[in-house]
């Protein structure tokens, strides 16, 4: 009988779980002879394997020459495949008598979470503190809805899981990670990787979101999920941007010219063209997203009086334009 206790590579284990999702369960099973468990399964991230077949292949993975483990070379159960499993840094339970639904998909706010933390700490086992204080966050963010809270959801091991995943993006790593790498973590990974600065602020902006607790986060407004600053910072700065105080403030500005206001950009003029419905209506844009300047003292200059079209084209992918940008991307339409 094989010595599984001679697994000890917790990376093995993450690249047969990778192996286990690009494949699927049934072709796993097969590949490696191994039938379902029957009582134990891993769980990462509301995700259950079959724990037996997951140390067969992964025994494979850390020792190339000798291949994976078949299943009558070992035997499965609590004082074995749990035991080794859990030294390794997994959870692994009963299997329930209904299998749940996997866990929703990670935000671009979760992933800045993480990439945050994985530059500071790099991959890490699901005991450490860091680890659990951003399961708990994750689990705090106004985001998800009934889905936080539940055992298996953003739990230590699937924060650690997800630093496997960047671990496989970064080229300094000398590991190697796990290829299952999705498109949000890729897209996050490439905008931050060479603006770490920029990273820990938009970090830290989520963190105060979480604190601010804005139930009505869940929900995904306008463009929100195609900005880099994920929903939570963007969400808040659409707030700031339609407080009834600042419009009033860049409305009276616009107003003290002599003028009918009209859009800084594209000239829609909302009187003109609704009557007395229209007049003095303008949304407000800040120039400066909120998520690099933090919370400061807004001065009226940092504001621009713009129409729904215009204001929704300026947020609508990052880098945000600025009214002149898009002011000559129309023009330059208008020409040809």
């Amino acid at each position: 009988m094989a010595a599984i206790s001679e697994l000890t590579d917790r990376l093995a284990v993450i690249a047969a779980v990778e192996e286990f999702d690009l494949i699927g369960k049934e072709a796993f099973l097969d590949r490696y002879g191994f039938g379902p468990s029957d009582k134990y399964v891993m769980v990462i991230d509301g995700r259950m394997y079959d724990s037996k077949a997951i140390v067969g292949a992964a025994f494979g993975y850390q020792y190339p020459e000798q291949g994976p483990l078949r299943p009558d070379e070992f035997s499965g159960g609590k004082a074995t495949v749990v035991r080794l499993l859990q030294s390794l840094g997994f959870d692994v339970v009963e299997r329930p008598q209904r299998d749940r639904t996997r866990n929703p998909d990670w935000t671009i706010d979760e992933v800045i979470l993480a990439m945050d933390l994985y530059l500071r700490i790099g991959t890490s086992h699901k005991a450490h503190p860091d680890v659990i204080a951003l399961s708990s966050l994750l689990n705090s963010l106004p985001i998800h809805g009934t889905a936080a809270g539940a055992a298996d959801f953003r739990n230590p091991s699937g924060v650690a899981l997800k630093l496997a995943n960047l671990a496989s993006l970064d080229p300094n790593y000398s590991g190697k990670g796990m290829a299952s790498a999705s498109q949000t973590d890729r897209a996050v990974w490439n905008r931050f990787f060479d603006n770490r600065e920029e990273l820990s602020r938009l970090a830290d902006a989520i963190r105060s979101g979480a604190v601010a607790g804005d139930p009505v986060l869940s929900a995904p407004v306008d463009d929100e999920e195609s900005v880099l600053e994920g929903r939570i910072v963007f969400r808040r700065h659409r707030g700031f941007e339609r407080n009834q105080k600042i419009v009033r403030r860049k409305r009276e500005q616009l107003k003290r010219g002599g003028e009918r206001i009209a859009c800084e950009v594209c000239g829609f003029d909302f009187e003109h063209t609704y009557g007395d419905r229209g007049i003095d209506y303008i949304e407000v844009h800040h120039l400066v997203p909120l998520s690099s300047i933090g919370e400061s003292q807004t001065r009226i200059e940092d504001l621009a009086g713009l129409c729904a079209n215009c204001h929704r084209m300026v947020h609508r992918s990052e880098p945000w334009l600025s009214p002149a940008e898009l002011r000559s991307l129309i023009e330059e339409r208008r020409r040809i």
